[in-house]
Order: C-alpha cells, then sequence, then structure tokens
C-alpha cells in the first residue's frame, strides 16, 4: 500500500455459518475493479455459482466502496452492495443498491474497502467491526426490534462515532421488497432480506483511521475547491427555480429551490436560504430542499434544515418537522428522506384531501417514512405504490383476497386518503401477513405471477412506469429519449443511472445544452428538448454509453451518481461546461495512479462488462437482445395518437429503437444479433477468463 492512496488496503470476508473472518489484499486482487460495483461483479463472478437462490447461504453480499470514500472529494458517501436481487423475474440475476449516509467513510477508516459477506449464523448476529477487531455478535435481544431501535442499541455499545446498517422486521421476514439502512434514512433497497437470509441484522463500523492521499496537500485542496465550484443543486441542476439576481437563466423544474424570502421555518432559529451565488461555495447546502420541492411550498415551514452523506455539500436529504403529528399519528414530530422515500406515504393514494401540496399530504408522507424507514420496507422507486393503486381500483385485490381478508381493511378510508391507512398496510408487508402484505413484499414481478396477471398487461399502462423484470423505468424516455431507452434494458433491476437526467434536466437552454453535446458526444444531435425527441443519431449511443460507464464509474469510485457527472456547471463565465475529467482527476491524485480520463472509462467499462457477463452467465443464454434487452408497450404508444416525434410526446418508434440498439452495441463493439459482448471485446478489457469461461458454455456470439 506505500505505492496508492486513496484504498485502505484490505477486504474483509466473513463466514457466518463458521464465525470466521479473514482480510485479503485489495490491490492485488481488486484494483482492477476500483471498488463498489467493480468488486461485487469481481466476487459474484469468481465465488457465486450459477443457480444460486438469492436467500441460500452460499450467496455473498458485498457491501463496497471505492478509492474516493473517505476523501475530501465531494459526494463521496455512496457504498455499493451487490448480491443476486431477489426481486429480479423470471429468475435472481445480479443487481447491486446503493445507499449514501456515512457507512462508506467509517468502513474506510476503520481499514476496509469491502466487506463480503457468506454463510448464515444458527441464530441472529450482528456484526462489530472496530479497526482491526472484528467480532460476529448475538443479536438476538434485538431481533424483532425496528432499525431505529437496533440502531439505538449498537450505538449504545459501539459509542456515538460508530455508524450502523441495520435491518428491520421486513428483512428479518425475508421479504424480497426490503431495505436496509444506515445514519437514519440511507437506504439500499432488496437488501434486507438477503441480510435476513443469513441471521444478519446488522454491521456497525468505526474506526479510528484515514485515507492517505497520494497527491500533494495543496493540489488535492485546489482539486476539491475546483470540483466544489461545479456543482449544482441536487441532480446537478445548475439553473435556479426562480428569478435570481445572479442568473441569467431560471427553468421552474430544477431543484435549486434557494432565493430570498425562502426560509427553513421550523429551525430554532429560522434561516433564508438567501440568493445563493454559485461563487460562494459556503452556500452550496442552502441551494437544495427536496421537501419543497415535492411537496410544494407548504413544506418550507416544516424544514429544519437540509441533511445528507459524507463529504457532500447538497444535503439532498430533507429534515422536516410537524408537531402535530405525536398526538394525531402517534409517531415521532421529526423525520427525513428525499425522493421516493419522502413521498412513501402519498404514493400509495389516488388522490388526496387538499391535493399532493397540501398539508395532509405532508402528514402523509411523514406516516409513509416513519413505518417504511423503521420496518425496513422498499417502494422499488414507488413502484409498490403504484401497483397497489391499479390492483385496488381494477379490482384485483378484492378478487385475490379472501372476503374475510378484504373486508379487515378500511377501504373507505383509503379512498378518502385518510393517511391512517398506512398502519393497516405497511406492517402487514414487513410481517408477510395475509395474502395481500406477502404479495406486495414479494415486488411486481413475483406478485404478477403469484396473482396470474399477465406481465404484458402491466408493461401496456404508461402510468405504472413498469418496465421489465420486476422492476419500473427509471429516467427512460422522457428523458433523453432514445438514450433513456437503452439505458432502462441494460441492468436486472431499476437503471439507478442519472448521467443522462442529470444532464438533460439541468436547467439550462437547449442550445447551450447542445453546445456542451458536441463536445463530448461529438454532435448537437446527441441533446433534444424535452418531449421534442428526433430520430436516432450515433450521438445519441455514444451518450448511453457514456451514461452507462460513468454510472458505473461512480458506483465504484464511490461519487454519487444521483450527482454526476459534471458536464455542466452553474458557471457563465466557462459557458455552463463543467468537467468530463473531474473523475479521473480526482482518483489520480487520490491513489497516485495516473488516469486519464479515457483510461478510467476503460477500467469502468471492465467492469460493466463484468455485469453483462454475470447476467448471460446465469441466464444461460446469449440472445440477450431477445430476451433481456427489452422495453414496455408503453413506451411505443400514446393515448392521444400522435406519431412518435411529435413535440409533447416521449413515446418511440420500435424501427427506431431497434435501431438505437444496433448503434449502442456498435459502440459497445458486441454482437448486433445477440447483443452479446463477444470474445475479442472481453479480452481487449483485460477478461480473457471469462471470455474462456462463457465459451466453454457456448455463450459467447457465434458459439
Amino acid at each position: 500500500m506505500t505505492k496508492y492512496g486513496g484504498w485502505s488496503g484490505k477486504v474483509l470476508h466473513v463466514d457466518l455459518s463458521n464465525g470466521r473472518t479473514w482480510t485479503e489484499d485489495t490491490i492485488e486482487k481488486y484494483k482492477d475493479y476500483l471498488g463498489g460495483t467493480g468488486i461485487g461483479y469481481k466476487v459474484m463472478w469468481d465465488e457465486v455459482p450459477t443457480g444460486t437462490k438469492p436467500f441460500d447461504p452460499e450467496n455473498r453480499i458485498i457491501f463496497a466502496v471505492g478509492p474516493l470514500a473517505g476523501t475530501g472529494a465531494p459526494c463521496n458517501g455512496r457504498t455499493a452492495i451487490t448480491t443476486l436481487w431477489p426481486t429480479c423475474t423470471p429468475m435472481p440475476l445480479v443487481g447491486s443498491g446503493h445507499m449514501g449516509g456515512q457507512f462508506a467513510a467509517k468502513l474506510k477508516y476503520a481499514g476496509y474497502d469491502a466487506i463480503v459477506i457468506k454463510g448464515k449464523a444458527a441464530y441472529p448476529v450482528w456484526l462489530s467491526i472496530v479497526d482491526n477487531k472484528v467480532e460476529i455478535l448475538d443479536a438476538r435481544r434485538i431481533w424483532g426490534t425496528g432499525i431505529r431501535d437496533a440502531t439505538a442499541a449498537i450505538t449504545q455499545i459501539m459509542g456515538p462515532e460508530a455508524c450502523v446498517s441495520a435491518i428491520g422486521q421486513a428483512g428479518e421476514n425475508l421479504v424480497p421488497m426490503s431495505v436496509v439502512i444506515n445514519s437514519v434514512s440511507h437506504s439500499a433497497g432488496a437488501i434486507g432480506g438477503i441480510m435476513g437470509s443469513k441471521n444478519l441484522k446488522a454491521i456497525g463500523v468505526l474506526g479510528t483511521g484515514s485515507v492517505h492521499i497520494a497527491g500533494k496537500k495543496e493540489e488535492w485542496e485546489k482539486m476539491v475547491k475546483y470540483h466544489l465550484s461545479l456543482l449544482g443543486a441536487n441532480n446537478q441542476h445548475v439553473v435556479p427555480n426562480s428569478p435570481q439576481p445572479w442568473a441569467e437563466f431560471y427553468e421552474p423544474g430544477t431543484r435549486w429551490l434557494a432565493s430570498k424570502g425562502r426560509s427553513w421555518g421550523a429551525n430554532a432559529r429560522p434561516v433564508e436560504t438567501g440568493a445563493c451565488d454559485p461563487h460562494n461555495l459556503n452556500r452550496i447546502a442552502y441551494r437544495t430542499n427536496n421537501a419543497a420541492f415535492f411537496m410544494g411550498e407548504i413544506a418550507w415551514q416544516y424544514t429544519v434544515r437540509g441533511n445528507g452523506c459524507t463529504s457532500c455539500p447538497i444535503r439532498c436529504h430533507t429534515i422536516i418537522k410537524v408537531p402535530a403529528l405525536s398526538s394525531k399519528y402517534g409517531i415521532p414530530e421529526i423525520g427525513q428522506n428525499t425522493c421516493s422515500g419522502l413521498n412513501f406515504g402519498r404514493n400509495f393514494y389516488r388522490k388526496l384531501p387538499g391535493g399532493n401540496k397540501g398539508m395532509h399530504s405532508v402528514e402523509t408522507n411523514m406516516v409513509g417514512m416513519h413505518l417504511a424507514d423503521d420496518l425496513g420496507v422498499w417502494c422499488n422507486y414507488s413502484q409498490m405504490q403504484r401497483d397497489f393503486q391499479k390492483l385496488y381500483y381494477d379490482g384485483y385485490i378484492e378478487k385475490n383476497l379472501g372476503s374475510k381478508e378484504f373486508k379487515s381493511f378500511s377501504w373507505k378510508k383509503y379512498e378518502q386518503g385518510d393517511a391512517s391507512f398506512l398502519f393497516e398496510i405497511i406492517p402487514k408487508i414487513a410481517a408477510k401477513e395475509g395474502e395481500l402484505g406477502t404479495a406486495l413484499g414479494l415486488g411486481t414481478g413475483y406478485l404478477l405471477q403469484r396473482w396470474s396477471i399477465s406481465e404484458k398487461d402491466w408493461g401496456k399502462d404508461k402510468e405504472l412506469f413498469y418496465w421489465k423484470m420486476g422492476h419500473p423505468k427509471h429516467h427512460s424516455t422522457e428523458d433523453a429519449g432514445q438514450c433513456g431507452y437503452i439505458i432502462n434494458t441494460q441492468y436486472n433491476r431499476d437503471a439507478q443511472c442519472h448521467s443522462h437526467v442529470n444532464f438533460v434536466r439541468n436547467g439550462l437552454p437547449l442550445e447551450v445544452q447542445k453546445k456542451l453535446a458536441e463536445e463530448i458526444w461529438g454532435s448537437q444531435k446527441a441533446v433534444d428538448a424535452v418531449g421534442a425527441y428526433t430520430p436516432m443519431h450515433k450521438s445519441k449511443a455514444k451518450m448511453a454509453k457514456w451514461s452507462i460507464i460513468r454510472k458505473e464509474l461512480h458506483d465504484s469510485l464511490s461519487i454519487c451518481n444521483w450527482m454526476g457527472p459534471w458536464i455542466a456547471s452553474p458557471l457563465k463565465e466557462r459557458g455552463y461546461k463543467g468537467d468530463d475529467s473531474i473523475e479521473s482527476k480526482l482518483y489520480t491524485l487520490a491513489t497516485g495512479d495516473k488516469k486519464d480520463r479515457a483510461e478510467l472509462d476503460a477500467v469502468a467499462e471492465r467492469i460493466f462488462l463484468l455485469h453483462r457477463a454475470l447476467t448471460i452467465r446465469d441466464m444461460g443464454t446469449k440472445d440477450m437482445r431477445g430476451k433481456h434487452d427489452l422495453g414496455p408497450d408503453w413506451a411505443f404508444t400514446d393515448k392521444s395518437g400522435k406519431p412518435p416525434y411529435t413535440k409533447g410526446t416521449i413515446h418511440l418508434d420500435r424501427k427506431d429503437a431497434s435501431l438505437a440498439m444496433d448503434m449502442f452495441y456498435d459502440e459497445m463493439a458486441w454482437d448486433k444479433t445477440t447483443g452479446a459482448p463477444t470474445s475479442a471485446t472481453y479480452r481487449k478489457f483485460g477478461l480473457a477468463g471469462v471470455a474462456d469461461e462463457l465459451g466453454k458454455r457456448k455463450l459467447l456470439p457465434g458459439a
């Protein structure tokens, strides 16, 4: 480790079946995979046999971070958790969840780049990591408790500086739709049941070490400050949502909500955000208020402040205080979350008194957050709630529940938008109680199978956002047209890719975006106006490849893909240009391993290729184009009857979408007929052993 900075240098292995723990050298085995999902995919390829099921002891859970985690690099607080995805249909395949918070940094300070867990303990346990001291401890006293109580109990043992990642009752009960959470509200979906299957309640980490930076201190500090200057608000929105004295542009749809007159009203001393000139780096944390973005202006009066991850000034988790909650619903008056977690409660309802931006909506969201984040229930980016609405209003719930169970729910309360209905449904999901609780906890794909509902029918309803393999779209055709479509075909869960949307939704005028796009993807045709898409162009395939590669790069370096990449900035004097090489600059300074943008992107492409190889191996087919890289019918239809590429529509033409896949496969140097990487492509990126193994299984093109 004297040669490199960034990495802690050790990967911790834990076998819960026999209580054994040991370490191996990170650099020796995993340097060429960086960290995060790179380590995760490598372990899954090397150690998990085809045919393993998610809840089998032989399945692995890999908590992994990268060389930038725990450093001063902005937005470095991400932990990738890789395993066999329990909600992936029709068979479990590799997937990764990603949680923010403080866990990534604490793991590095304890001296580890990853934890690889296998086996199953004989009784409930929790894992204590305090620097070099690793213990598997009895968790029977806290088994059956919620995430908050479990976290508090372990923190009392380890001390207030420890970070605890815990599961709730949903994970204990092996509910596929369950999470692990650290730092109050930072979750990774679908991981809870995997931990529960291993009788692992929690992991507590306390580290007293540090992360060595290879570069000179003054160069590192200068680079961090430079990176900070490129940041926008949440999701890298670089334009404010209202006119500001410093701003040339504004766009009402961005998450840059700060302005004079907008205050955190529930703070002990209400704090006005101010105009937040981007040159004042001390005001970055005031730009974003996701509670107000999702719940409306009413949320400002209940906002305490923003909260977030290690070394991230964006603070996209909003802390909200609603005093009436305690007496009205018997839950804490304070809660915090972001995005879908923030909206967990209201998304169950078709309508709420006062609408989605009234006081009742705020209360409903607080109830949903409290229940889900303590019990550890995952919403799959609100797919659970959208499913629930359709299942109820289209009669599926009444049809599939017995009369007694159906009548046990207060459906009138539900139709009226009563938040107390959530106390009837969310705990049942966590407990696998009854047919409805059990079915909803399976995830969309397995629920549809259980109730004999056609997945194809689910894929016809645009309002459901359902995409494939049990999961919703994640910034698909509504964001970057064909590019969004391609990205959503590639993963075994929702794509979790924000590279493209963080650019096209950044708020800059189209003509500015086109100039920036030409520099990155070679043509202004890569980018269209939102909802005014044009036919496929080669540069759109380049954008899709770049987006996926940057996602894997961020997930392996431990930089937030919900914020990056940073190819646009709020700085007028730069022509709003960001820096497409900021990742390689930070990596080189931190590690001392000099890699330019192209070289580091090549490492990320290796990582993505390994994900592709795992999917091909475990599916047992090379026909990825025909059996995996698919889109739903709603992506090709529009209720208005307007043809594709008409202003105001987001649907695609099927032939054009097929051409988009052709061009993407060309960019990746994959076989266009099957959508599978060739032997030559694997070997080009240092995966000769992978090519040989797939060749033996006749899973290479032409075999």
